[in-house]
């Protein structure tokens, strides 16, 4: 006797965003990338729709980043002091789907790159590649606003990913992507209330839903995943029950979060027991994004290009409908 699978019945879906803008719209990428459109939880191909695969954009920044550890930084040795040469092997030796480009040169203990120079960075790597861009500030409000609206103007017509609008900080940097055509990430702390009040106030100044990436933000591996996972299950959920400011495509900077951990940087004569740091710390990367995936994710910013390996696998093998 046949098995009886019970399925849920959702009534909305994910909303699709496409990033990126080629030369007949108005850019010049080589291609574009669409995001979301998911019409039941992560993965149940069974249940509803799932036409877009997840993509992994892989990080850029546009300074040594010297907090980085050894091992990591090796993965890119010969192009880190030039953002353009680092997005290129990316891209082309390691598979990236998108760039995701930090200014943290524009922080003003760590450069205070002017707004000139930021848009030459982010010109030079546009340049560079041909897949979609997210561009991203320093983190400090009153540069950002600066030196992201510069960008939004002076990329106009390319569809960036342009981020990070916050609660406290989002009108300079929304009215710049209504302006000029880009799109947002709304980036919440781990609060889904937040993240929906955040959206709702992105809308109201005009920017319509379908220019809304949201970072509700996440946790490595053992440093708050399983809170993360819950706030991402609870938009999906929420998604699915007809919630429109929750039915947006999410972003997690899961290299930032996996790499800050410990145990992916403390050296084997350390903890012998732990193993080797550089395999550790790619697998602490790796499991972070392959547990999150199954919240919901729809871009994962990834740093190790041997975690992007194991990453791309895991996803492959998760968007082949099983037979139920």
């Amino acid at each position: 006797m046949p098995v009886q699978v019970l399925k849920e019945r959702n009534s909305s879906k994910v909303t699709s965003i496409t990033l990126g803008a080629t030369k007949e719209q108005g850019g010049t990428r080589t291609g574009t990338i669409t995001v979301g459109g998911e019409a039941s939880l992560p993965f149940l191909h069974f249940e509803g729709e799932m036409p877009n695969k997840p993509v992994i954009a892989m990080e850029v920044v546009d300074r040594v980043p010297e907090e980085w550890n050894e091992e990591l930084k090796a993965a890119f040795e010969g192009v880190m002091d030039s953002p353009a040469a680092w997005a290129k092997k990316s891209v082309e030796e390691f598979g990236a789907d998108m760039i995701f480009l930090k200014l943290q040169s524009a922080d003003p203990e760590l450069g205070n790159s002017s707004p000139e120079k930021c848009i030459e960075t982010v010109k030079s790597v546009l340049a560079a590649v041909g897949v979609p861009l997210a561009v991203v500030g320093c983190g400090i409000d009153e540069v950002d606003n600066k030196v992201i609206a510069a960008v939004a103007e002076a990329c106009a017509g390319e569809n960036l990913l342009l981020g990070f609008a916050t609660q406290e900080n989002y009108n300079t940097i929304v009215a710049a992507c209504m302006v000029h055509k880009h799109t947002v990430i709304a980036q919440s702390p781990l609060d889904i209330n937040i993240c929906k009040q955040l959206n709702i106030l992105i809308s109201e100044m005009g920017l319509p839903l379908d220019k809304i990436i949201i970072d509700p933000s996440i946790g490595g591996l053992g440093y708050g995943i399983e809170y993360a996972y819950s706030i991402g299950e609870r938009g999906r959920i929420g998604t699915l029950q007809g919630d429109k400011m929750l039915a947006l495509p999410t972003l997690g900077t899961i290299g930032f979060e996996a790499w800050k951990a410990k145990e992916a940087n403390v050296g084997i004569d350390e903890f012998p027991g732990w193993g080797e740091q550089a395999e550790r710390g790619i697998l602490w990367e790796a499991v972070t994004a392959s547990a999150l995936l199954q919240s919901g994710l729809d871009i994962l910013v990834m740093r190790h290009p041997e975690a992007v390996k194991l990453v791309r696998k895991n996803i492959g093998d998760l968007m082949v409908p099983n037979s139920l």
